[in-house]
């Protein structure tokens, strides 16, 4: 088909190449005729949602989502997982997705790992819904690994001379990444140095002294550090929900299946506690 895809949605991809850019994370590239069509500039948050068969599980091709989980045992319904797209180069069709690696346990990471050049993917997408608003007066980026892809898209994608303050959480030095924007962005990596994700992170984030004028912020990430912001931004500094761009990418303790069954309920929950606290 002209778009690449197969009429359901599933586009197939080819490995180009790979290259390790810390120790925890590998950037891998896609191409090939069955990215035709596809578009990723609308947002700094693109991602695309990777297909994995269980071993030694063919699909015919094309492949269609629906007829699987219709007319095979479950057992043999494939999983999926999230990517931020770092960066899509329509001129060359090629898709830059970045894995954070924590060894051989998990499925996208040690994919990543031992994926070569000629392998094949499936993946449905792109979604997003975030991108820098222009008329913001200064922007907050915060998340750890998960978010540092689109955190990096945003950086580039700050209006000229944007002002911009930015957190990232990695597990120590080696781990920090180099990074461009278009705006005045001063950068702060939080180094975990085996504390909780996200707890080095939250004790920076309020202990910024906020600028003045209207914030548009971003923060991605583990869950619960994530809560802790959203918390905060929302009920004690009353910014406005339009003005915000918050998700939990996961969670500790769920894998990739059990915290998408129950993230609509966190959210509710979330939302009554901050509900509960804003008219105390």
């Amino acid at each position: 088909m002209a778009d690449g895809k197969n009429g359901t949605g599933v586009r197939h991809a080819t490995v180009l190449r790979k290259r390790w850019i810390t120790p925890h994370m590998i950037r891998v590239v896609l191409g090939g005729d069955g990215l035709a069509g596809f578009t990723a500039d609308a947002y700094a948050d693109h991602y695309v949602k990777l297909i994995f068969p269980p071993p030694g599980v063919d699909y015919p091709v094309p492949c269609d989502l629906d007829a699987i989980r219709r007319e095979m045992p479950r057992e043999h319904w494939p999983r999926m997982r999230t990517y931020t797209v770092r960066a899509w180069d329509a001129a060359t069709g090629e898709l830059t997705l970045d894995f954070v690696y924590h060894g051989d346990e998990g499925l996208a990471g040690p994919w990543a790992a031992h994926t070569s050049p000629g392998d094949q993917i499936m993946f449905r997408g792109p979604g997003g819904g975030y991108a820098p608003s222009p008329a913001a007066d200064w922007h907050l980026l915060v998340g750890d690994e998960s978010a540092l892809p689109a955190i990096g898209v945003a950086l580039e994608r700050l209006p000229y001379g944007a002002p911009a303050r930015v957190f990232i959480e990695v597990a120590g030095a080696a781990e920090e990444q180099l990074l461009t924007s278009t705006g005045t962005a001063e950068i702060v990596w939080v180094h975990r140095a085996g504390r909780v994700v996200g707890e080095a992170l939250v004790e920076a984030v309020r202990a910024l002294t906020f600028p003045p004028g209207a914030v548009h912020a971003f923060v991605h990430g583990e869950a619960n550090f994530v809560r802790e912001l959203r918390r905060m931004l929302r009920v004690e500094l009353r910014v406005p929900p339009e003005r915000l761009s918050i998700s939990g990418y996961w969670r500790r303790g769920d894998d990739d299946e059990s915290w998408r069954s129950s993230k609509a309920e966190w959210n509710r929950l979330v939302e009554a506690e901050e509900t509960a606290a804003a008219v105390r």
